[in-house]
């Protein structure tokens, strides 16, 4: 017998996309003010230009978190959060030498009201977010800056320090990042983030699964009855989130892409909504999908993608772009690589290109439709969240080893390939693997692994793989450190995974010639040299 959920039947409710569901709770949900709020929600978060609401003095920012803009060297995008509507929020800014007190004028911020309701499943909340974008800045140079509204001005405080990203050219400077996957708010989270913290980064990626106020994941509608598969979302858990971030994220741009966890049906036919609310993303990328998106760092290119766009495992918003956002990274992936100052092309993304633990395994969607770009355009490093562990490949072209990748090896992209590296330990309980770990300090024979890839229509096809070199079974980060060079000088990208307490578990290193690279052939293409990026503003 089928067992309704929220008014759906179970067999229609798996199939369900993010967009039916969106549309089957507008119609659930009892909002404030009838038809106005009906039309709140059909809509999305309201975005609304910070005059609409009185305040008091004891209304105080929190939750502060940094994004990059469309050009990181000249813009950044400031966040935050109040607990009440706010009368014309601000930011201040000042350089990092400038003598304490000395602010600039204000410069206007955005107040975002997202609105959370479906009866009798989800009371009424309302949560107020913030965000102002500070440009004409110098690049490669200090600020700090101040967030406030009327009635809350602190101008007496020093303020929250930010850096922009360095002027492109030769020659380039010496700089570190960070990355995880699969965050929420734990306590392992909060060590994480702390070991992080140490590694002072330029900027973190958080390859998706942020927050998990939907613990399920599943792509399902949210709620139904205690015997039916069913999504649970809970609003608050964003408020708490923020806080446990804070304390980095107000000083360290936090570059986030989507994850299955990261659909919000409440708010958006496409289920990011609510994440518009919340982040800045700096909008370079395809339209209609926020989380893709690219930038230049140094001699870095980075490039944000999607992966539910493109998921077998979970299909809730597969192929939502129509195909855009695999076009654009065609593009994107060709215009990093002609680039003579972009030396590394690094990719990441939720769902797993390759991937052995028990829960998700690799996503076959993700294969077919990236894989071949990444070969194409020698990706030097692909990295992943999705599986709770921490897991790293050898070198791979069309997923086959072309060079083994041990413990404290150099690899070559141009002629060897690319690593894979899943790195979603960043909080949530971990996954196993159907294999022994093994990792420094810890190393076992290399083996074969049997595993297996989703397949369209939720299929799993069984596999045994060779390439999995690396396999820790505990909370990880990467810390990924740039050491530019001159052209015709060779240049590298060591990448070190520390577990949480911050002991070393891998090391390996990418090696290139700065300037023009061996192995590729761009003769068959329009080489535009250093010029604009088309994904600055």
């Amino acid at each position: 017998m089928e067992i309704p959920r929220v008014g759906v039947p179970g067999a229609l409710a798996d199939r369900l996309s993010m967009a039916e569901q969106h549309e089957f709770l507008s119609r659930r949900s009892m909002l404030k003010g009838a038809a106005a709020g009906g039309a709140l929600l059909a809509a999305g978060p309201l975005l609304l230009p910070g005059a609409a609401y009185a305040t008091g003095d004891r209304v105080a920012p929190a939750g502060r978190h940094l994004a990059f803009g469309r050009n990181p060297r000249t813009t950044m995008r400031i966040a935050w959060q109040v607990p009440a509507p706010v009368r014309n929020p601000f930011v201040r800014v000042a350089e990092a030498g400038e003598r304490p007190g000395r602010w600039s004028h204000r410069i206007p911020a955005e107040l975002r009201t997202l609105h959370s309701e479906v009866a009798g499943v989800i009371a009424p909340r309302d949560q107020y977010y913030v965000h102002a974008e500070v440009g004409g800045l110098r690049p490669g140079h200090g600020y700090r800056y101040i967030a406030g509204h009327d009635g809350y001005d602190p101008v007496g405080e020093p303020g929250h320090p930010f850096r922009t990203a360095p002027a492109r050219g030769f020659p380039a400077e010496a700089f570190t990042f960070t990355a995880f996957g699969d965050q929420g708010v734990t306590t392992h989270a909060l060590a994480v983030d702390g070991a992080v913290a140490r590694q002072k980064p330029a900027f973190h990626l958080l390859a998706g699964d942020i927050a998990y106020a939907d613990p399920n994941g599943a792509g399902l509608p949210i709620g139904g009855t205690p015997d039916s598969a069913h999504d649970t979302f809970d609003p608050g858990v964003w408020d708490a989130y923020f806080g446990q971030i804070e304390p980095l994220a107000a000083s360290v741009p936090w570059m986030v892409t989507t994850g299955n966890h990261d659909m919000e049906a409440l708010y958006s036919p496409d289920g990011y909504g609510g994440q518009l609310a919340r982040w800045d993303f700096p909008g370079s990328g395809p339209a209609g999908c926020p989380s893709a998106y690219s930038f230049i760092y140094g001699n870095v290119g980075v490039v944000s993608l999607d992966a539910n766009d493109v998921s077998n495992e979970i299909p809730a918003n597969r192929g939502y772009t129509g195909g855009g956002q695999t076009a654009w990274l065609k593009r994107r992936l060709r215009y990093l690589r002609l680039q003579p100052d972009v030396d590394f092309v690094v990719v990441f993304f939720h769902h797993c290109a390759y991937s052995t633990t028990r829960a998700h395994a690799s996503d076959g969607g993700v294969r077919d439709e990236w894989v071949p770009l990444f070969d194409r355009y020698h990706v030097d490093l692909v990295i992943n969240g999705h599986n709770h562990v921490y897991e790293r490949s050898d070198a791979l072209r069309a997923g086959r080893v072309t060079r083994a990748v041990r413990i404290g090896d150099t690899v070559h992209p141009d002629r060897d390939g690319t690593v894979y590296a899943t790195c979603g330990g960043g909080g949530k309980s971990l996954y196993d693997f159907p294999a022994p770990d093994t990792y420094a300090g810890h190393e076992g024979p290399h083996v074969d692994v049997p595993s297996y890839y989703w397949a369209p229509g939720k299929g799993k096809v069984t596999e045994t793989v060779a390439w999995s070199r690396v396999r820790y079974t505990g909370y990880a980060f990467l810390a990924i450190d740039a050491r530019p060079a001159f052209p015709g000088r060779d240049t590298t990208l060591t990448v070190r995974t520390l577990s949480g307490d911050g002991a070393e578990i891998d090391r390996f290193a990418l090696r290139r010639t700065a300037g023009f690279h061996r192995g590729f052939d761009p003769s068959s293409l329009s080489v535009t040299g250093l010029g604009a990026d088309p994904g600055d503003a």
